[in-house]
């Protein structure tokens, strides 16, 4: 069944969902790039662009990589993905006079990006699925991320697959996801009394 919002907005928020099957569908290089450049013209505080993104295909030596960096809940289904990418943004910021200060924004920015890859990825034809389900440690060391980053997920994209290719536990969640209420989650004037 089609979810369907409190109030009137567009498909492409409705019909996007974070699925675990995907197809064995490869994905060339210039079209996850295309998803990416979508990601990059995301607004930032400032604009200072503090994400980066650390990718890999499936079939490449990359992936033989970046398959292991996930926790094995997600491992087991993220395999099928056709590739996987790893979001990190810059956890200080250069000021005017060329000092460095504390970003207040980087992970706001960050998520942000995420949503601009999400919805161009739908739009093409591809799901994504974001995962905090990571070995941040290992993801740094392996990836050789520098401490001045943090890292906050990593994403699958495919093609969507059938729910029967997943485990009986894991087909039961392949199930498009609902949201709590507008009224319960946007309030006018101040924050309520009992959330």
């Amino acid at each position: 069944m089609p979810r369907s919002s409190d109030h009137p907005i567009d498909r492409i928020f409705l019909d996007r969902q974070s699925p675990r099957s995907f197809t064995d569908d490869e994905i060339p290089e210039a079209e996850l790039l295309t998803l990416l450049e979508a990601a990059r013209w995301a607004p930032s505080s400032s604009n200072i662009q503090p994400w980066r993104f650390i990718w890999a295909r499936r079939g490449t030596e990359q992936w033989k990589q970046f398959l292991p960096l996930l926790l094995p809940g997600n491992r087991r289904w993220a395999d099928r993905a056709a590739a996987l990418v790893f979001i990190v943004s810059a956890t200080e910021r250069v000021k005017s006079d060329g000092t460095s200060a504390p970003s207040a924004t980087h992970a706001y920015d960050a998520g942000i990006t995420s949503g601009f890859l999400a919805l161009q990825a739908h739009m093409r034809g591809w799901s994504t699925h974001f995962m905090a389900g990571i070995d941040k440690d290992g993801a740094r060391s392996a990836l050789h991320v520098p401490d001045s980053f943090a890292i906050h997920t990593a994403v699958a994209i495919g093609r969507r697959g059938p729910a029967e290719a997943l485990s009986e536990e894991l087909r039961a969640r392949e199930v498009p996801s609902d949201r709590r209420p507008l009224d319960e989650t946007a309030f006018e004037g101040r924050f309520p009394a009992d959330p």
